[in-house]
């Protein structure tokens, strides 16, 4: 048996390592653990947290919020059961990291901020990274993007204190939404599965904790 040196530690064998963790947590979807392990979590980390870029933990961004665990990433990615058909909703763009995660997975991705200043620093990463099918907006998440609705699938990375009602009618019937439900500092991660008929299956798939999600959009000094 060997064993990695300071030399050898590489990205690529930091996130080999990530991705062999996450599938024996579960995320076993071939197509969330591949666009895992090409899309650079450094990127989208502050300098501070560059060492720990492909740590299974969240790190803090600016303005007050997380770039999220990779194993959560992991876990809503796969529960969206997405195609490369679907057009998706992200509420809370953040860092880009869960944003390119489904842009790699995904038809289009519909991406929505209300920071201002970490959507003009997602938005460069993207470019720097190709991504060409995804549509950033600066808004309140909360509302959704009615203009573009509906979506095959929405993903919330952000707390939502109740039923998340306005972006559900904007789910196609037989649409799912994956999303953190919850006022307290401890939320469970829901999934919304439509039935076709106007009606929701539920799913709780397990405790989390995010930041929560704001009306509006932040003022910034």
């Amino acid at each position: 048996m060997t064993s990695s040196t300071p030399d050898d530690d590489t990205a690529e064998t930091r996130a080999a390592r990530l991705i062999l963790a996450l599938r024996e947590q579960g995320v076993t979807d071939m197509k969330v653990l591949g666009a895992l392990e090409k899309t650079p979590r450094e990127m989208f980390t502050p300098d501070l947290f560059k060492e720990r870029s492909w740590e299974d933990s969240a790190l803090p961004i600016a303005c007050g919020q997380t770039i999220s665990q990779p194993y959560i990433v992991g876990l809503m990615s796969q529960a969206l059961t997405l195609d490369r058909r679907s057009r998706v909703l992200e509420i809370g763009t953040g860092s880009g990291y869960q944003t390119a995660i489904l842009s790699r997975m995904a038809r289009l991705v519909y991406t929505v901020e209300r920071y201002r200043t970490l959507l003009g620093e997602a938005e460069e990463r993207f470019r720097k990274l190709g991504l060409t099918n995804v549509i950033t907006k600066f808004g309140d998440g909360g509302i959704g993007w009615a203009e573009q609705a509906p979506f095959d699938r929405i993903m919330v990375t952000a707390a939502a204190p109740d039923e998340p009602k306005a972006l559900l009618a904007q789910l196609k019937p037989d649409g799912v939404l994956v999303a953190p439900v919850g006022k307290g500092p401890v939320q469970q991660l829901i999934r919304y599965a439509g039935d076709g008929a106007g009606g929701f299956h539920k799913e709780t798939l397990c405790e989390v904790r995010f930041v929560p999600l704001l009306d509006g959009v932040a003022r910034e000094l």
